[in-house]
């Protein structure tokens, strides 16, 4: 029987991995923000490298955080993984969201006999990361090895992992009343950063990392510059990127705002339009709750099309900085009204008490033994 059937929470362990204020970690926070937690409680294992990891909000909601070894140390990594399975009887389902590398956890859960084991993808392979897309490929040929269910964000994102072997789509929720806009953030931000009013602003919001790309849009705010624009570039986040990007500031460093992590909101109130410059991602959360805020949006290619909610999306190759610039220019002319309609279907498909209700669900049927 169930325990949520009996009266207690079903406890779920959520191997997130690596915490460090990405988008994954924000998913899984989402859910558990939005999920009946009378019938499904979250318990969190990370990894002793995570840098961003909200403990606090965690334990009020209800769950626990776990730390193992980080996965560059694979042999402690495991024999921690283990015994944590072990140790911890009550948790039947085991969802692991750790993309290729969700191998490692799920195998250990499988030795320590925990029942369901899922895999679950958000991201792909990009260009130009020969080392790091080997490593992934060789992983990937164990992907289907150890779970027992998989799932993905999108359909590219599942085939990128699982090859022809099902899975589920379960799309990311996200909670886009958050990001509504808000004029006096608006005014509070620009002051913030003394970023005249009438400046454009160019926004990403995102971990400073090779996959986010960030660099590239110094190349995009140095073109718009030379155009003699009034351009101003905001990089909401941080990350190992950081000494690349401060290097490639010399000459725009006056132009770039370099918050660190806040809050996604107030930052996309404070933008004029969001650039997304991934060099692959399995959805790309950051230019929907972009256009939530009313903002318009130019991504690259390598970003998968369900992204665009509005029809003020503007798909771009990577590598023509002078292409990114005139699109920018282009764009945030076309954007006048900041108010969005989020009944839209587009935003419901995405709606976060639907997606994690819908989970909940899952979740019972797995327990219950109903695959």
């Amino acid at each position: 029987m169930s325990e949520s059937v009996s009266g207690n929470p079903i406890r779920v362990c959520q191997f997130v991995g690596n915490m460090v204020g990405g988008g994954v970690e924000a998913v899984v926070m989402t859910l558990y923000r939005h999920i009946d937690r009378s019938c499904m409680q979250f318990d969190f294992v990370v990894t002793d490298a995570s840098s961003v990891v909200p403990r606090d909000e965690v334990e009020s909601l209800g769950g626990s955080v776990y730390t193992v070894p980080t996965y560059t140390r694979l042999p402690d990594f495991k024999r921690t993984s283990y015994e944590l399975f072990r140790a911890h009887p009550e948790w039947r389902i085991v969802h692991a969201h750790m993309n290729s590398l969700s191998v490692f956890p799920l195998h250990q859960a499988e030795r320590a006999g925990v029942p369901v084991r899922i895999a679950h993808s958000h991201s792909a392979s990009g260009r130009g990361e020969f080392l790091r897309n080997t490593a992934k490929n060789i992983l990937r040929t164990q992907a289907n090895r150890y779970p027992t269910l998989r799932m993905a964000c999108t359909e590219h994102a599942g085939r990128w992992l699982f090859g022809k072997a099902p899975f589920e789509v379960l799309p990311n929720p996200i909670d886009f009343s958050r990001f509504t806009f808000n004029s006096r953030a608006r005014e509070e931000m620009r002051a913030a950063w003394s970023v005249p009013e009438n400046a454009l602003v160019i926004g990403h919001v995102g971990r400073w990392s090779p996959p986010k790309n960030q660099i590239f849009l110094l190349r995009v705010l140095k073109e718009l510059l030379e155009a003699g624009t009034d351009a101003w570039l905001a990089l909401v986040g941080d990350g190992p990127d950081r000494p690349a990007i401060e290097a490639g500031c010399l000459g725009v460093d006056g132009r770039v705002v370099a918050p660190g992590y806040m809050d996604a909101a107030r930052a996309y109130s404070a933008f004029d339009i969001f650039c997304f410059p991934s060099r692959y991602e399995g959805l790309g959360m950051a230019p929907m709750e972009a256009q939530a805020a009313g903002l318009p949006c130019v991504v690259s290619d390598a970003v998968p099309t369900e992204v665009d909610l509005t029809a003020h999306v503007r798909f771009l190759p990577l590598g023509d900085a002078q292409a990114w610039a005139d699109a920018v220019m282009d764009m945030a002319e076309r954007v006048a009204d900041r108010r969005v309609d989020l009944a839209a279907k587009p935003f419901r498909k995405h709606g976060a008490d639907e997606i994690a209700a819908r989970l909940c669900k899952r979740y019972l049927q797995l327990d219950e033994g109903v695959a």
